[in-house]
């Protein structure tokens, strides 16, 4: 996945036509007595390692594909980007979306099924990243530390506690800052503001229609009118009126945009409603919409029809649909996946293989195809075939999850307890747990030839882990 870093921009590069009132000062550049970049890289790498230890993430390389190919598009399009950015789905159907440290952003599944086109998805995106580049958690951290020095460490916690679970976030401010947690609530008010005027930015630049962040700001608005429960999202994220009113005035001095829905944020729509989703009526009525409209929408909704029948296991008419959307686009990795997906259900991964080679899967550089390949290629025996495939694969995508327990499948069943137990070390490790993941290198360095290289690089990975355990004790 491509992503993208930038410096400041120039003031003078700014669009011709912007309203003047848009050219905001880079406020989120102040913060860095308190937190340098690479330290809130490091704290970062801490919390995700965390959320992927504790929340049902959603690791399905199409979605994860399709939401970073979407966050990178908004990012190149974004002031005062100072890190690489990483977008994760979580399997909740609270309306919610979150930022921290690190260029991580985090979005609820639940948000699939409330925005009603592409860019309004965009423009959630377009807010959480402009949270990241503003610097808003070290710029809370900051003006924490001026006002208690002896608490800012634990107000760090409380905050990001804050923003993915918000009754226990404002328990531990309260226990925290105790008389100051007012201060820091309307300090987190302004952050929105600031991240809505830079969002809609970004919204635009990036080619989406800016009146989609009011839209879906009304959205909010709307259904905390007509709910007793407000969504999750206005309690880590406060809507005042004003916000609102802001956006739409923002929204009315920008050209107005008419943009279609890729085809792609459809079939990630009908994925997340039929697969991810307890609400089937969401995703039948979805479905029904699209099979009315454009060609597109066409191949979306027969797309949705298909991953119904092959989670019914009615493969007969799965397979008549994905015969269909192949002839349409052959390559296309979504179709490719449902396909593969269907034939190994079917206990036929050889011709999952067969179809993957045919469209050269494993020179494509896409991780979709790739952990297909090698899937299709597990199924079938081929263990030879997957290990180095899935060895470039992990090297190439170390964070990857299921990279990782693929190739621990791999080594499983070849024998190769060792390099089994390695694999395993590095998924563990990417769940926040270094203890296991080094009492597993201990046991894997202990089954190979003493100084022998394999040993060696166990030992270092050990040795890594390590040092992140001593980093990771000051965020805990």
């Amino acid at each position: 996945m491509a992503s993208s870093f930038h410096y400041l921009d120039d003031p003078s590069s700014h669009l011709a036509g912007q309203p003047a009132s848009d050219s905001l000062p880079e406020m989120g550049t102040s913060a860095g007595s308190t937190l340098s970049v690479d330290q809130e890289i490091k704290m970062g790498d801490f919390y995700v390692r965390q959320l992927r230890g504790a929340t049902p993430i959603i690791d399905d390389p199409l979605l994860v594909e399709y939401l970073n190919a979407l966050g990178q598009k908004l990012v190149s399009n974004a002031k005062s980007v100072k890190t690489l950015f990483h977008f994760y789905l979580v399997n909740n159907t609270e309306l919610n979306a979150y930022a921290f440290f690190g260029g991580n952003v985090v979005l609820h599944s639940g948000l699939f099924a409330s925005t009603d086109d592409e860019s309004q998805l965009a423009s959630v995106m377009a807010h959480e990243i402009s949270h990241v580049t503003q610097r808003h958690l070290a710029r809370a951290m900051e003006d924490q530390k001026k006002n208690s020095p002896m608490t800012w460490a634990g107000a760090f916690g409380a905050i990001l506690l804050a923003t993915a679970s918000p009754q226990a976030g404002m328990a531990a401010l309260t226990s925290t800052l105790a008389g100051s947690q007012q201060g820091m609530i309307s300090f987190t008010q302004a952050n929105e503001q600031e991240a809505d005027r830079m969002g809609i930015q970004v919204l635009q630049h990036a080619g989406f229609n800016p009146q989609a962040m009011p839209l879906f700001l009304q959205k909010l608005a709307d259904k905390s009118s007509f709910s007793s429960k407000p969504p999750e999202m206005l309690l880590t994220h406060p809507l005042p009126e004003s916000r609102l009113a802001d956006m739409r005035n923002r929204a009315n001095q920008m050209p107005t945009v008419s943009r279609a829905s890729s085809l792609d944020f459809m079939l990630a729509k009908a994925r997340v409603l039929t697969m991810y989703s307890e609400n089937p009526t969401a995703a039948d009525e979805y479905l029904r919409t699209l099979s009315t409209g454009s060609a597109n929408e066409k191949l979306a909704a027969d797309y949705g029809y298909a991953v119904q029948y092959y989670q019914a296991k009615n493969y007969h008419d799965a397979e008549a649909l994905i015969q269909k959307l192949l002839a349409a686009a052959p390559q296309n990795p979504w179709f490719l996946d449902l396909a593969t997906d269907t034939d190994i259900a079917q206990q036929k991964a050889e011709r999952a293989v067969e179809r993957l080679e045919a469209v050269k899967a494993a020179t494509k550089n896409n991780p979709v195809l790739i952990l297909n390949l090698a899937n299709a290629e597990i199924e079938s025996g081929m263990y030879m075939k997957a290990g180095p495939l899935l060895d470039n694969y992990t090297f190439a995508h170390p964070a990857e999850p299921n990279g990782w327990e693929m190739l621990r499948k791999v080594e499983a069943m070849e024998g190769n307890r060792s390099k089994e137990l390695a694999a395993w070390a590095e998924s563990r490790a990417l769940r926040g747990d270094l203890d296991e993941a080094i009492k597993l290198l201990t046991q894997a360095s202990a089954m190979v030839t003493k100084g022998s290289l394999e040993q060696e690089r166990y030992s270092a990975r050990m040795d890594q882990f390590k040092d992140l355990q001593k980093t990771f004790k000051n965020y805990k």
